[in-house]
Parts: structure tokens; C-alpha cells; sequence
């Protein structure tokens, strides 16, 4: 696209003169000319055409002067749009006042073209940065639209009323909650109904942050509750799911992943663990207990592989908490990491909270901890009570 050079002046001349000088830049396709003789008549071709990028005003005009066109055209707000003043040699004080008025730089009577010439590929280069940057700024806040959407989108599928089963609410309580350390996140819970006695939880936490590691996410979460809403035993959901991840996992990526089958009759929990930070039960008696690890491997790692299940009993008053790394890997201002003492510690003091205000618990203390440090990591937590 050629440069669009509005040239403003009172005299006739100087369209033949730069005409003349510039004929090749013309002839190329590289400049484009236009004229108006005084400010106001400069000022209706603008209204009309917005697209071009330098204008070359004299200063002394009938009608409307070059500062007051000037100040009409910072009025507009296009910083990609470059003034020019011309005015006489000994006119230093106009001159002075357009260049703190904005301009972008000046030029004498009679003007040098070969200065001239230079001023106005000046002016382009600065004018192409700006529309690079103007470019730029453009897709990013598209991103930042759609990432917003994403978001949204996100949050969504993570189940969000609770008590999610009312028919059951003198049986069981459950409460969860995620907060992407970015916009969007890799960290997931998810829980559903299997049979009148059975539901399904997971809590899980992909490699990776960003875009890369949602996309995964929403992938797992629904590969694993479609298996799992089946009925099919706690391992072989995870090895059914894993297979499947595993074919299809880009640049290695994996998820950590406990996913338990819960009895809401007998409190009897199954549950496998794929390499997942280990959950505590806290006991109606105030002992935390923190379930052992177990030898499984992340999912979407390693191919046909095999996947265990354990068994736990919750007692009356038992709650079983399940967490991901951004919790006890949390940071303060120095570094120091929240740590699982402090979590197993305030959870001794939680045993008979209910599971939102345990949630609400975890989540402000770390808040606590870390203070003014910033969020590196997603936060999940999920907490499962027998009534």
C-alpha cells in the first residue's frame, strides 16, 4: 500500500513542485498525493478518508491555520498519523509550539526536497512500527477475548451446584473447587452419579499450564467420566482411559489422576491412584490420615498399562480430602513452599467442619501464606464426607 501524503498550502506551486520531485515514488506506487489549501479544506478530506499517514501542513493559512489543524488532528487520537509543519525559516515560535503541540517534525521555506525526502521515510518507519504494534496489540486482546471464553467455557464443565446429589444429602456431602493459576487451566475435579448406590470423583492435574494443558484437561475429564459413569471397577477405567491418552498425548504431555468409586450405603471407598498427590481422611477423632502411595503411573504416559485399585472404609463423620500440588506447592514472596505439615495441620483443627468449609479453610490459609506472591500454579481441591 502506498503511503497516503496529505499536503496542506495556501501556494498553488508547491502540488507541481513535490508532484515533480516524487514523480518516481508515485509512479511506483509508493507515494500517494493529495492536496488542500488551507486547514478547513484539509480537515473535510480527512473526515472522508481516514486512512492516510502523513500530513504536510504549512503553518500560516487562510481560513483554518496549521496549528489548528494540527490540533483537530490530535483530536482524532491516531498515533499512527504523522504531521509535517512547513513555515518560514525565521518562524522558529510556531514551529516550537506544533512540536510540543505533537507534531512529528518540521521543515523550512523554501524547503529542502532531499531534507524533506528523508523526513517523510522517517515519518514511515515510525508509521509502519506503530501499525505493527496496532497489529499486535489487536490479536492479543482477541486472545485475551477468546482466552476469556475459554475460561467460561472451562468452568462450565466442572460441576458447580452442591449439594450435587439432594436426594442423597443426608447420606453424603461433597464440595470442590479450581482456581487456574492463568487464565485457563490443567487442574480438573469432576464427580457423578454411577448406580442408586455408587458415585464417581476424580481430581486430576495435567502437565503443563496455558491453552496446551486445557485442551488435555477437557479431553481426560471427559474420557475418564465417560468410562467411569459405565460402572466398570476403578482400574479399569484408568487403564481404559490411559490407553486411550496415551495414543493420542502431543509433546508428552500426561495427568496426574486419583479416581475413587465411593459406596454411599457402606462408606466403602475404590479407588486408583495414577501418580496423583495422595488424599487424607480426616477421622471424626481428629487424626489425619494420609492414604499411602501407591506404585501407579501418571496417565497418558506409558501405553497397555495395567492400572491396581485399593480399598479404604470411611467411617460416620469421616471426610476424604483430595488436592493437587498447587496446594502444598504454593509459594511465598521467598520461596518457601506452603508444604503438607501445614495442610495436615490445619486440617486436624477441620474434622468436623463441613466439606465447604474445609475447602474455604485450605484456600485461605494458603492465601494467608503466600500473601502478596503470585499464583504459579492451579489450586484444586475436592472433599468427599460420609454424614
Amino acid at each position: 500500500m502506498p503511503a497516503k501524503i496529505l499536503s496542506v498550502d495556501d501556494e498553488m506551486d508547491l502540488e507541481l513542485l513535490l508532484t515533480q520531485y516524487f514523480r518516481r515514488e508515485i509512479r511506483k506506487g509508493e507515494y500517494e498525493f493529495k492536496f488542500a489549501h488551507n486547514g478547513l479544506e484539509a480537515l473535510t478530506i480527512l473526515l472522508k478518508e481516514k486512512d492516510f499517514d502523513i500530513i504536510l501542513s504549512d503553518i500560516n493559512m487562510p481560513e483554518m491555520d496549521g496549528l489548528t489543524l494540527l490540533t483537530k488532528i490530535n483530536e482524532m487520537q491516531n498515533p499512527a498519523l504523522k504531521c509535517i509543519m512547513v513555515s518560514a525559516y525565521g518562524d522558529m515560535g510556531n514551529i516550537r509550539q506544533a512540536m510540543n503541540n505533537g507534531a512529528f517534525d518540521f521543515a523550512t521555506k523554501p524547503i529542502d526536497l532531499d531534507d524533506l525526502r528523508l523526513t517523510i521515510e522517517k515519518a514511515i518507519e515510525q508509521i509502519q512500527y506503530i501499525k505493527t504494534m496496532q497489529k499486535e496489540h489487536t490479536q492479543l486482546e482477541s486472545i485475551k477475548g477468546d482466552l476469556a471464553v475459554a475460561r467460561e467455557i472451562q468452568q462450565a464443565i466442572l460441576p458447580r451446584i452442591f449439594p450435587p446429589f439432594p436426594e442423597n444429602a443426608h447420606q453424603l456431602d461433597i464440595a470442590a473447587s479450581m482456581n487456574a493459576a492463568k487464565d485457563v487451566g490443567g487442574d480438573f475435579y469432576d464427580f457423578f452419579r454411577i448406580d442408586d448406590e455408587h458415585i464417581g470423583f476424580v481430581i486430576a492435574d495435567v502437565s503443563g499450564k496455558g491453552v496446551p494443558a486445557a485442551i488435555f484437561m477437557a479431553v481426560s475429564r471427559t474420557l475418564i467420566r465417560a468410562t467411569g459413569i459405565r460402572g466398570v471397577r476403578s482400574s479399569e477405567c484408568m487403564t481404559y482411559s490411559n490407553n486411550l491418552l496415551s495414543k493420542e498425548s502431543v509433546n508428552s504431555m500426561f495427568v496426574t489422576v486419583f479416581y475413587g468409586i465411593y459406596n454411599i450405603v457402606t462408606g466403602k471407598v475404590t479407588y486408583t491412584n495414577a501418580g496423583h498427590n495422595p488424599p487424607y481422611i480426616m477421622r471424626t477423632n481428629g487424626s489425619v490420615e494420609e492414604l499411602p502411595l501407591t506404585k501407579d503411573v501418571v496417565a497418558g504416559a506409558l501405553e497397555d498399562y495395567e492400572y491396581i485399585e485399593e480399598t479404604i472404609q470411611l467411617e460416620h463423620g469421616d471426610t476424604l480430602l483430595l488436592y493437587t500440588d498447587g496446594v502444598t506447592e504454593a509459594t511465598d514472596a521467598n520461596y518457601n513452599e506452603y508444604g503438607e505439615e501445614r495442610l495436615k495441620a490445619l486440617l486436624k483443627k477441620s474434622a468436623h467442619a463441613d466439606c465447604q468449609q474445609i475447602i474455604d479453610a485450605v484456600k485461605a490459609d494458603v492465601k494467608a501464606f503466600v500473601k502478596e506472591a503470585e499464583q504459579s500454579d492451579d489450586i484444586t481441591l475436592l472433599a468427599l464426607k460420609r454424614l
